[in-house]
């Protein structure tokens, strides 16, 4: 057990001198959160609208209200035919226009929307939004009513992502990168013909950023909770408890890859391709899943932070118990020990 310790104690020091791998473990998850936070975000805020309409009477003008207070839109101009308001939008004047029947305030229906369709997804978002704001206009029967988020927030969606990434990136590439630095340097053979077990010194090298992880996790929760007001809405230990296991997870990954590995850049460059393209891409973080080519959703099905980040966002936002994500824990406990049996099974005590 001293050994053990020891061995813990020097990966430690080796970590903390390294003033720029402190940096980038504490500062990246920061700079993370508050861009995604507050900078990168598919929020509907400030969209340049054109009214279209010849009479501006009661009910258009109570239609027009509404849009502009809802905090969504900003009339930017009002104009007398949709041809005009195209112009506007052609020329990047304008986002979207609002087209009012002449005989709107009699039948209390005529409404087209002219949008700018070169971003789809933004396109859909604003016909979205527009058509809930104006409902009461029309109908006094429709009513949306948002669940979980109700003020359309993309922080609610992004943070459980940013933790899947993160830990998944930190925990992998620092510990394949920790490995391999010994075998480039020569050291390896030195711990291991020391009287403790190579798997000893495996663990040992591992726990050092184990800890880190669960600081970082801690980090991302506070930030979550009091920065970007995303609610903790399900069990915390729960969180925790499946934050680690996918941070086992993703220490066996990184475990595996310096098994591979004879170099710090080669290394580093098996976890840029094993983790972070299919990290941002295929685990739902920035495109659902579901709206991919069936082959890609085969490849998605083999990506750990796939079920990570579903089985969080369920928890921190929905505020589901643990039966409700025991499909994504038990993928993610399956994934882990096939990892560490693989990895520990290359894992070659002898060096060539």
């Amino acid at each position: 057990m001293k050994e053990f310790i020891s061995f813990v104690i020097k990966e430690a020091k080796h970590i903390l001198r390294d003033k720029r791998t402190m940096l980038i473990l504490f500062g990246m998850p920061v700079v993370m959160m508050l861009l995604f936070g507050f900078a990168i975000t598919t929020d509907v805020k400030n969209v340049r609208t054109v009214v279209v309409t010849s009479q501006m009477d009661h009910q258009t003008r109570q239609a027009v209200e509404r849009l502009s207070q809802s905090g969504y839109f900003t009339i930017t101009a009002t104009v007398g035919t949709p041809r005009e308001a195209e112009r506007l939008i052609r020329s990047q004047q304008a986002d979207m226009a609002v087209v009012f029947a002449s005989d709107f305030a009699s039948r209390k229906s005529g409404l087209q929307l002219i949008v700018d369709g070169s971003d789809p997804n933004m396109a859909q978002q604003w016909t979205n939004y527009a058509q809930q704001t104006m409902s009461n206009v029309q109908s006094s029967m429709f009513n949306v009513k948002m669940l979980y988020n109700p003020q359309m927030k993309s922080a609610y969606n992004f943070v459980p992502a940013i933790m899947g990434m993160l830990l998944m990136l930190i925990c992998a590439m620092m510990t394949s990168i920790s490995i391999v630095r010994e075998k480039e340097r020569g050291t390896m053979e030195v711990l291991l013909v020391s009287p403790v077990r190579p798997l000893t010194i495996i663990i040992a090298k591992a726990v050092p950023y184990l800890v880190l992880a669960f600081a970082i996790l801690i980090v991302i929760l506070l930030m979550a909770r009091y920065v970007l007001d995303v609610p903790l809405a399900g069990s915390l230990f729960w969180i925790i408890a499946i934050s680690t296991l996918y941070i086992l997870l993703a220490l066996s990954l990184g475990l595996l890859i310096s098994s591979v590995a004879r170099t710090q850049l080669v290394a580093l460059l098996l976890s840029a391709m094993v983790l972070l393209m299919p990290v941002v891409m295929l685990s739902g973080m920035m495109f659902p899943v579901e709206s991919m080519p069936k082959i890609l959703q085969w490849i998605a099905a083999v990506v750990p932070p796939r079920y990570y980040i579903d089985a969080m966002r369920k928890l921190m936002i929905m505020g589901v118990g643990i039966g409700e994500v025991m499909k994504e824990v038990t993928i993610l406990a399956a994934m882990a020990a096939l990892l560490l049996a693989v990895a520990l099974k290359k894992f070659n005590v002898r060096l060539e």
